[in-house]
């Protein structure tokens, strides 16, 4: 089997001038290689094709694989990630991740929300800042987070985006609306354990296979996880294993955000836990970084027993399944020797 392998790379995008925040979602050479050999590892053929534009000169001259690990972030819009499986999918290509919808829909954090909301999963009150006049329409209880409402990797999030008055709300808004050129996203803001959760599989099927409580070290961008604070994790940013009456609590927000959500094959879920200690809805990441050592994903997998290569191993079988491959899902499956319950029955840490 010939498996395709899209990505963004970081190096690209910087010798053409762009900065190291504008390319933070993009991932480094080590995160390529890493999944490639992965793939590799697993007894597959893996052609690596590149970003957006690579993907269309090859289709143009008539290429094909049997599916695409497709972890393109794309440069611009509100469907800059769904744009390669959209691509994919006029060309029946089958690919790993989330499809089009779901990919635009949750990089939009505001139509997210209302989705969550819809189903009665918790998450706090928030509202959507799309022009300076707005501002004067948010009528939320301070102490209030702001951050751009659509963007990843903490682009964005700083200490300045806790705002305890209206002046630091409208000092934050028209900052994060001029810099980003896009709405903002306004909620209220949790005091509690903030956690991550990773998930494999689609629907009924949709496994956690990790969580972690992430806590930040007070510094000169404060105690949020935001762009800087990620970008110098080792020395300010402690992982942990989620404390033991959490981790019901936790799997329940995630499982049920994930699949309301529409989500595939695998990702993340953020939480935060409220003033009363329940984990809420804060983000999902259907495209969650995949880099072997500094990841979230691939972190917390590793707390849980679950190394990189069968991390991907996970993803692409929950993949095979969705799109009919069930023979190659069955081959991983057998070689790993795992099945849905028992991943089921991992024990968190």
């Amino acid at each position: 089997m010939k498996i395709g392998f899209t990505y963004d790379l970081k190096d690209d995008y910087l010798a053409m001038g762009m900065s190291e925040e504008d390319t933070a979602e993009f991932d480094k050479i080590d995160t390529i290689t890493g999944i490639e050999s992965a793939i590799v590892s697993l007894g597959y053929e893996c052609e690596k094709i590149g970003n957006i534009q690579s993907l269309v000169r090859r289709l143009a001259l008539g290429e094909k694989w049997d599916i695409v690990f497709n972890i393109s972030e794309g440069q611009h819009g509100i469907g800059r990630e769904a744009q390669v499986p959209a691509i994919l999918e006029a060309y029946n290509i089958p690919y790993v991740f989330s499809d089009p919808l779901v990919l635009s829909l949750t990089l939009h954090k505001g139509m997210t929300k209302h989705v969550i909301k819809s189903h009665a999963i918790p998450t706090p009150e928030f509202f959507v800042v799309e022009t300076p006049e707005d501002i004067d329409k948010v009528v939320l209880e301070y102490p209030l987070f702001i951050k751009p409402v659509a963007e990843g990797t903490g682009k964005g999030i700083s200490a300045r985006s806790l705002a305890t008055n209206p002046e630091e709300l409208k000092e934050s808004c028209i900052e994060l609306l001029t810099r980003f050129n896009q709405s903002v996203l306004v909620e209220r803001y949790l005091p509690g354990k903030e956690y991550t959760v990773g998930i494999v599989g689609k629907g009924e099927n949709a496994r956690v296979v990790g969580m972690m409580e992430i806590s930040v070290k007070p510094d000169e961008d404060g105690s949020v996880y935001g762009f800087l604070n990620k970008q110098n994790y080792e020395e300010i940013v402690m992982y942990s294993p989620v404390k033991s009456d959490k981790r019901e609590m936790c799997k329940a927000v995630a499982l049920s955000a994930w699949k309301a959500l529409g989500c595939s094959d695998g990702g993340r879920v953020d939480l935060k836990e409220d003033y009363f200690g329940i984990p809420n809805f804060m983000e999902v990441n259907p495209l969650a970084g995949l880099n072997p050592v500094h990841s979230d994903l691939p972190i917390l997998a590793r707390m849980n027993g679950i190394n990189f290569e069968e991390l991907i191993s996970l993803i692409l079988s929950e993949a095979f399944k969705r799109t009919g491959l069930q023979s190659e899902s069955s081959r991983i499956e057998r070689n790993f020797g795992y099945e849905y319950t028992d991943i089921n029955k991992l024990r968190f840490p």
